[in-house]
Order: C-alpha cells, then sequence, then structure tokens
C-alpha cells in the first residue's frame, strides 16, 4: 500500500469532484442518510421564541445545543437581556472572548426592542373620538396598510378603507422605543438634562471622567490576572502591549471597570449614597450634593 500525490498537486479538479460526491453518498453501515446534509430554504429562521437559534449560530459556545434565549419549557421565564448579561457573567469567558457574539446579542435586542415597544401618542383633546375610530377600523385594514407602507406604494394606489385608516393614523404620533446609542435616546437624555435645569437650577460644575483601564492594577485584575497586588503602592504589571491586548480582549471586564470607577468617585470622592439617592451623612469634597446627572458618550 502506497501513497502519491499527497499534497494532491496533480490531480485534476474533477477527480476532486468525484471524490466529494461518493462521500455525500450512504455508507453500507450508515441508515441511508448521505454523511453531510446542508439544508436550506426561502423562509428565514424565526428569531422569536426560538431556543435553537443562537445555540445553532455559535456551536462553539453552546456544544450539547441547549442553553438558548426564549425557552418556555423553563419553569420560571428569563428575559433576554438578563440571560445574556448572565452569560457575560460566568466564569468560563468564552461568552466574553467570542468576536462576533456580543455584536449579534446586541443586535437582536436592540431589534427588539424597535419592533415590540413603539406606540402610539395623541392629545388628550382628541383620544376619546380617535380610540373610537381607531377601534372600528378592522386587524385585516391594518395588516394590509402596513404592507403597503413597507412597499413605499403610492398614496393613490391605495382603497378607500386603507385612505381613510392612514388618514387616522396621521392623527396620531408614533413614539419608538428609547434604544441605548439611537437618535431618540439622545434626545431624552437632553429632554431630561432641561427638566433637571428648571427644577434644581443651572449646575455649578461639569466634570468629566474618562478613567484609564489599560494602566489600572484593577482592571487587571478584573481581567483575570491573580498575579497583581493591590495591597502594593505600585503593582507590577505586564507591558502596555499586552494590557491594550487584554482591553480589546475583554470589553466586559472594560465595562464592570469604569462602572466601578464612577461608582467610587461618587461614593467616596463626592459623598453620594446609590443606596438611597442622596447625599450622604458626610458629604463629600464639594459638600452635599442636592442632584447630579452623568451619561455615557
Amino acid at each position: 500500500m502506497g501513497v502519491t500525490d499527497p499534497e494532491c498537486t496533480r490531480l485534476a479538479g474533477r477527480s476532486f469532484t468525484a471524490s466529494a460526491l461518493r462521500n455525500l453518498l450512504p455508507s453500507r453501515s450508515s441508515s441511508g442518510e448521505p454523511d453531510l446534509v446542508l439544508p436550506r430554504g426561502a423562509v428565514p429562521v424565526d428569531e422569536y421564541h426560538n431556543p435553537d437559534l443562537i445555540p445553532g449560530m455559535f456551536p462553539t459556545l453552546y456544544p450539547f445545543g441547549i442553553g438558548g434565549f426564549d425557552d418556555d419549557s423553563r419553569l420560571t421565564p428569563i428575559a433576554f437581556q438578563k440571560q445574556a448579561n448572565y452569560y457575560f457573567d460566568l466564569a468560563d469567558r468564552a461568552f466574553r472572548y467570542h468576536r462576533s457574539y456580543m455584536f449579534v446579542v446586541l443586535n437582536i435586542l436592540q431589534r427588539r426592542t424597535a419592533h415590540l415597544h413603539t406606540h402610539f401618542t395623541v392629545r388628550r383633546s382628541h383620544f376619546e373620538s380617535l380610540a373610537r375610530r381607531l377601534t372600528s377600523v378592522s386587524p385585516h385594514t391594518l395588516s394590509r396598510l402596513a404592507d403597503q407602507l413597507q412597499k413605499e406604494h403610492r398614496y393613490s394606489n391605495l382603497s378607500t378603507e386603507d385612505r381613510n385608516a392612514l388618514n387616522l393614523l396621521n392623527q396620531v404620533n408614533t413614539v419608538a422605543a428609547r434604544i441605548p446609542g439611537s437618535q431618540s435616546a439622545k434626545n431624552f437624555v437632553r429632554s431630561e438634562i432641561r427638566s433637571y435645569f428648571g427644577f434644581f437650577g443651572m449646575p455649578h460644575i461639569f466634570f468629566t471622567c474618562n478613567p484609564n483601564a489599560t494602566h489600572s492594577p484593577t482592571f487587571q485584575l478584573m481581567y483575570g490576572d491573580e498575579s497583581v497586588d493591590l495591597t502594593l503602592r505600585y503593582p507590577c504589571l505586564v507591558p502596555a502591549r499586552e494590557r491594550a491586548i487584554r482591553l480589546a480582549r475583554d470589553p466586559v471586564a472594560a465595562a464592570d471597570f469604569f462602572h466601578f470607577s464612577v461608582t467610587c468617585i461618587f461614593t467616596h470622592l463626592f459623598g453620594w449614597d446609590f443606596d438611597s439617592h442622596a447625599s450622604s451623612e458626610r458629604g463629600g469634597i464639594l459638600g452635599y450634593l442636592e442632584a447630579f446627572f452623568g451619561t455615557n458618550e
């Protein structure tokens, strides 16, 4: 028994194709199914109430195919965001270190927030009449009108019933959920800041906090480097290049470090009690805080 052309540099392309086709044929000891089956279809996979979606997308993170989201078989339901946060806090940091998992989960969470938390608002003086007219519109009409709007059809192509429903919808305002990072979330923060100005007056100080996780011994300990001794005045750290790699590899630890740093600053430096939502009895370096407003860039 010999081996010829192990690198397959002299084999024709048809030989590779023929070999691949033979590998798809059922073996004698199998049940008649091919060794490799790649199903496909025109219907997209549902991302709602589908516990097999995420495990199917990330088989290396879910090697047993269990632990997906929206599993109705659980005795205690778990919200999508809480379950995602739980995975990021596991001792096994495979979920943190995966390069695309957190982005896919965030994208699904943002889409769900946009889909499931969109409402209508109307003036109080018009509420009674508009409520009766809205409830009189059939669900079939609303569904047909939604399809027409999504496909951007012309107003002249709508039926009389669809036009009446559209004219009715023009008298209400569509309010979307405040998705983190969206323009609506920024507008909401600006409105809250103006409300603070109206109630507490103009702020006396503007404070910018930017904790540097790369050079912080605390972050290195949160990352998992147990060799860092925080009892020392100048703990021994790994080189700067390795610290930068750690920061890029574990953004969850970086977010935890930022939250920990800001909490410590307001608790021990400014004397703010987060449990009672008021200034502590001893106060801080600025005295007693009446209120503060903080946002993340």
